[in-house]
């Protein structure tokens, strides 16, 4: 399988460094604050990833000393243009290791592992794993794999129906319709059962997984989105911590009163 970086490309590193919270990525970030207050133990964040730094600062705004790391140059040179102050950094294959072990309190990784190969996953995963504090936390944000086979507010896949026969692995195509590239972006289908897998290969221990969903009373065109989850939010920690019984499943939002949602720095 050949999977290109697509977002190495100057044109569409700059139509998505205008994309903030729009949308189904709206819903991706809406539910983050409240999970990393109840869970994240310090300050120290890693953003791997980091894009053009939409996460980044995202953290910032929460109050974490963020770190953004990215193997696309160009998508880190639209980050630090954006958010001179910021620590940005472009890193190679292998340069995780290079960066202080056992350091983090918090890794983010935000829709990264959409765009790798399933064969690299697993070094990616035990790299980050030992960059964890002893009590950190490991946040991964990833495509469900219903958003490659339905529409949404933010996303089409109408022209892919090939993505529906997808299996983990295969290369499945979406299209962004918030931004102003109309070129579908080539992801990597992961179903959960794999994730779950990576995880344990890993010696990560999965704490919950959260699948938030749009509500009526938000102000974006949902078409999926209040009933089909888009996205999977795994919270997880290293295995050596004292194992909880069994993972926790949430659907929908946090708190006690899902239609009065938590203050969301950066989100509309």
């Amino acid at each position: 399988m050949t999977l290109e970086n697509v977002y190495a490309d100057p044109e569409r590193a700059s139509a998505y460094a205008r994309l903030d919270f729009p949308g189904t990525y709206y819903l991706a970030y809406r539910d983050l604050p409240e999970l990393l207050a109840r869970h994240a133990s310090g300050r120290r964040a890693l953003d791997f990833g980091c894009g053009t730094g939409r996460s980044t600062r995202f953290l910032e705004a929460l109050g974490f000393q963020a770190v953004g790391v990215d193997v696309a140059e160009e998508m880190v040179r639209h980050a630090r243009a954006r958010d001179p102050q910021g620590d940005y950094r472009v890193i190679g294959p292998g340069s995780l290791r290079r960066l202080p072990p056992s350091a983090w309190d918090l890794v983010l990784s935000a829709f990264t592992f959409d765009n790798v190969p399933q064969v690299s996953k697993p070094a990616l995963m035990r790299d980050l794993a030992a960059l964890l504090a002893p009590r950190g936390l490991f946040v991964n944000l990833v495509s469900a794999p219903e958003i490659y086979r339905r529409e949404w507010a933010s996303f089409s896949t109408r022209a892919f129906p090939e993505n529906r026969a997808a299996k983990s692995g295969d290369l499945v195509r979406i299209v962004i319709t918030d931004t102003s590239d109309p070129r579908p972006v080539e992801d990597v289908l992961c179903t959960d059962a794999d994730y779950r897998a990576l995880y344990e290969q890993a010696g990560l221990e999965l704490v919950a997984t959260h699948r938030p969903l749009g509500r009526p009373d938000e102000r974006y065109p949902w078409v999926n989105e209040t009933h089909i989850s888009p996205w999977v939010i795994y919270r997880l920690r290293q295995a050596s911590q004292p194992p909880s019984s069994a993972p926790e499943v949430h659907r929908g939002g946090f708190g006690d009163s899902p239609s009065t949602p938590p203050a969301r720095p950066g989100l509309p």
